[in-house]
């Protein structure tokens, strides 16, 4: 269980400060390691004495009922991934605490927002029961704007009173990103509803390239934290004015290299880490906060910040107060590394538990949410014509690395009043298809970026709406593409020629497997080759499809209403 299973009473107290003192054998003892402190960046070899869920001795030696051998090892404390979509690894809150808590992440603190804009509070509920159930804390925090925006048909709608009916669940820490900054400059009243009902609380911020007076507007909502970052200038403002800088690295968006600077002895109590949305395949292949850290000290950062921001700062940011070190009366979140640089996981405590198959096995299940959500009906390739009579196109832009995508405009080829797909402009289609059962809207417009040379890549994971987008050389493949998900009740699927060449079944919400992480792994494999196939060119396509359709990032997107031009706010014909 990731929250706590003991209550703080008097007897426990006694048994702490009993155990602490050496008066008594301490339920766990982690013997001979080296402890690194985040604050002084001091190694010291000691003893870790854990009394339930609490450390309660360091820098001494102790005897314990159990104790794990630390020689040759650091001991640095559990790392927090300060903000996260669990829905983004595609896999249940479940697998999620398996796959990455072996990587020493012992505290996620995710948004539900993806399953809440397709279920609404019913989303949320499942999360908080999934937090009950998980070795690592998952804490979930309350999706802030659902929709994201009035320009995008979602699956359900939460309001100020829908958020304060969720507010009282021990997973949660506050209000989670706050993706429509401009509802709050422009005084939106249900965004002001919301605000005012956590007001004095943690409120999550997301405001990319926001600066000057609009920025101080937005800080002055009570928004205080900010992982939309992707330039050290950007940064240093929001740091001025206040902000905490979450430096993200997820399969996407990769801003660790830009943010590193940052580190120092003068900002690292004020930065922390966070993956925002990052798959299985970068987590097997590179790691998760561990390779945040590795690739930071790798680039000159000082060790003893790194470890800092990945634990003390991150808690602080967060009113975590129990957590972030390695000192009694914390919680006894432990990573024990046998290499400090290199951030090599050997073992990991999480609530005084040494984490093992075993325990992840004692774990009570949790029914799925949402396996019948996607409700689209099934589309013909003639959906995806696009009639104009004009060639001049504004054109998204894809950058690999980025959510921020440019404006582009191209001349496309016009054939009998309709627009075509140009490959020799890297020019394809990407149309996205209402899947909630609402409407039956397709918006449509063209993409640069891609590679692709035939064939179509579809997906229901669109952020944050969750419809399901499809880019696409051919309309009779998208069509397929589209038909196919629907079939599989969401996922990721390829095609080429009339044939399906890959796919993986994403049925919980149209988000998420109900398998194992390794298999969700081991079915994009073949996806990726799949869409390499096509002649995509970019590292993560699954994923940077998803964030096609988020209306709420610049420059370009596109809706199930059309193109839309996130700078001005407004929809644009194509």
């Amino acid at each position: 269980m990731s929250l706590p299973s003991r209550p703080v009473d008097a007897a426990f107290l006694a048994r702490a400060i009993d155990q602490g003192r050496g008066v008594a054998p301490a339920d766990l003892v982690i013997k001979d390691v080296r402890l690194l402190d985040v604050i002084t960046g001091a190694l010291t070899e000691t003893d870790i004495a854990i009394c339930g869920e609490r450390i309660v001795g360091t820098y001494d030696r102790y005897s314990g009922a159990q104790e794990i051998d630390g020689r040759g090892l650091f001991a640095v404390p559990g790392f927090i991934d300060a903000h996260l979509h669990v829905e983004s690894s595609l896999v249940t809150p479940l697998e999620f605490d398996r796959c990455v808590l072996p990587h020493g992440v012992t505290t996620a603190i995710c948004d539900p927002h993806e399953i809440a804009n397709v279920l609404g509070a019913e989303g949320i509920r499942y999360f908080q029961r999934s937090a009950r159930a998980t070795v690592m804390d998952l804490r979930v925090q309350l999706s802030s704007c659902v929709p994201a925006t009035t320009f995008e048909t979602a699956g359900a709608a939460l309001e100020a009173a829908d958020l304060v009916a969720l507010r009282g669940d021990a997973s949660g820490i506050g209000l989670a990103e706050f993706m429509n900054y401009p509802g709050v400059l422009f005084r939106d009243p249900g965004v002001l509803a919301k605000l005012e009902a956590f007001a004095g609380g943690h409120i999550d911020g997301h405001c990319p390239l926001l600066s000057g007076r609009d920025l101080n507007g937005y800080i002055a909502a009570g928004i205080r934290t900010e992982h939309e970052s992707t330039t050290l200038p950007e940064a240093r403002e929001k740091l001025r004015k206040g902000m905490s800088i979450l430096i993200r690295e997820g399969s996407v968006s990769k801003d660790l290299d830009a943010l590193i600077p940052l580190i120092d002895a003068d900002t690292s109590a004020f930065l922390a880490f966070c993956t925002d949305d990052r798959n299985p395949l970068d987590i097997a292949e590179e790691g998760h906060l561990d390779h945040m850290i590795r690739t930071a000290i790798a680039a000159g950062a000082p060790l003893h910040h790194v470890y800092r921001v990945a634990s003390w700062s991150a808690a602080n940011a967060f009113g975590l107060a129990d957590r972030g070190l390695i000192a009694p009366g914390r919680r006894a979140d432990i990573v024990l590394l046998d290499d400090l640089a290199g951030c090599r996981v050997a073992k990991v405590i999480s609530a005084g538990r040494l984490v093992t198959p075993e325990l992840f096995a004692a774990r009570p299940a949790v029914a799925p949410v949402g396996m019948d959500s996607v409700k689209a009906k099934t589309v013909e390739a003639a959906a995806f014509r696009i009639p104009s009579a004009a060639a001049s196109t504004p054109v998204i832009g894809v950058v690999p690395g980025r959510i921020i995508t440019e404006r582009v405009t191209l001349d496309l080829p016009l054939i009998d009043g309709e627009k075509q797909v140009d490959l020799a402009q890297d020019a394809v289609k990407v149309c996205v298809v209402a899947r909630h059962g609402r409407n039956d809207n397709i918006g449509r417009a063209f993409v640069h970026g891609f590679g692709l040379k035939r064939g179509a890549i579809a997906s229901s994971v669109g952020h944050d709406s969750h419809n399901i987008t499809v880019v696409g050389a051919d309309d009779a493949d998208m069509a397929l593409a589209v038909n196919r998900l629907i079939a599989l009740k969401g996922g990721f699927v390829v095609t080429e020629g009339g044939e399906v060449r890959a796919e993986l079944a994403l049925p919980v919400a149209g988000l998420m497997s109900d398998l194992p992480y390794e298999a969700v792994h081991d079915a994009l494999l073949p996806l990726r080759a799949a869409a390499r196939a096509l002649g995509c060119t970019l590292p993560e396509p699954f994923l940077q499809v998803a964030f096609l359709p988020l209306p709420v990032i610049p420059h370009l997107k596109i809706t199930d209403f059309g193109l839309f031009d996130a700078d001005r706010f407004e929809l644009i014909a194509t």
